[in-house]
């Protein structure tokens, strides 16, 4: 039967009793259950001050760690080594060995430069391998084009990277400057798609007067698969000698210009098709604004 304090006649008689059960070795549920008392709070005042016995304590689970670690410690392992061999934190092994004293330098400054290079250098191995997966795994998901696909693809590649009229300079011709070669490629299918013949194409290589011209060239004319005859003269860039160029090496190739001859007509087409494309997308956002 539940008893409250007011039904106590002498609580310190009472705490007395629940103190010599604490210190018996009797747990609160033991207690609640000798002494008949059910409610908590009251069951708690009486061993105020008491600690629970050693049997009643949950064991920690990380003592074990905590002891394996102030052992690799002392042997003079590094909390790198130890964080790697217990799978804990660093935080938490610093707060378990910060008090044991620093182990010997073993290695030379040199030999922990050449340790920290390979442990970056595995990192930036492992980051290229997730940065090369996650693209194949993307390229994998376009299959392939429809020929809208293609045609709504190279209306918006042109309005991104292609010559523009403006209304203060009148210019409805089609031109299209780039130095991807995969960006030339998708645009030379999209004017096959469009039914452009390739007499109408002209080139032009755009470059750097120190770079390796005569390279670039060819390398432009095997991608397009067109007749020098096809290609204006190179237009080249002077070098200024106050700039550093990054865009050096065996892999640079300038850009590539490609124009359509008698194009007036297409780039309206292309004009029209691209605010079509800005028309359709502003009606069916349209729902999300209202």
């Amino acid at each position: 039967m539940a008893h409250s304090i007011s039904k106590y006649a002498d609580f310190e008689d009472l705490r007395e009793r629940a103190v010599a059960l604490r210190r018996a070795g009797y747990s609160l549920r033991q207690i609640r259950d000798e002494l008949k008392i059910f409610n908590n709070d009251i069951l708690n005042q009486l061993v105020k001050g008491e600690p629970p016995p050693e049997w009643t304590k949950r064991p920690n689970a990380k003592d074990d760690l905590r002891a394996k670690a102030r052992e690799l410690r002392l042997q003079g392992w590094t909390y790198d080594q130890i964080e790697a061999e217990l799978g804990c934190s660093r935080s938490s092994v610093s707060l378990w060995v910060r008090d044991l004293p620093r182990p010997e330098r073993k290695r030379t400054p040199e030999e922990a430069a050449a340790i920290g290079r390979k442990g970056w250098e595995e990192r930036l191995r492992i980051r290229d391998e997730e940065r090369r997966h996650t693209k194949e795994k993307a390229k994998k998901t376009i299959g392939n084009l429809s020929t809208r696909e293609l045609f709504l693809v190279g209306v918006g590649l042109y309005w991104a990277e292609g010559g523009k009229d403006k209304p203060y300079d009148r210019r409805e011709n089609v031109a299209f400057v780039n130095s991807d070669p995969g960006m030339i490629k998708v645009f030379l299918a999209w004017l096959r798609l469009l039914g452009v013949e390739r007499e109408r194409l002209r080139y032009t290589v755009m470059i750097h007067e120190n770079a390796d011209v005569a390279g670039a060239e060819q390398y432009w004319a095997d991608l397009v698969d067109a007749d020098v005859s096809a290609f204006n003269k190179t237009t080249l860039k002077k070098h200024n000698p106050k700039t550093v160029r990054k865009n050096t090496g065996d892999n640079y190739r300038g850009c590539l210009v490609i124009k359509v001859l008698k194009g007036a007509d297409l780039y309206r087409r292309i004009e029209g098709s691209w605010y079509g494309i800005v028309e359709a997308v502003r009606e069916a956002d349209q729902p999300n604004r209202t």
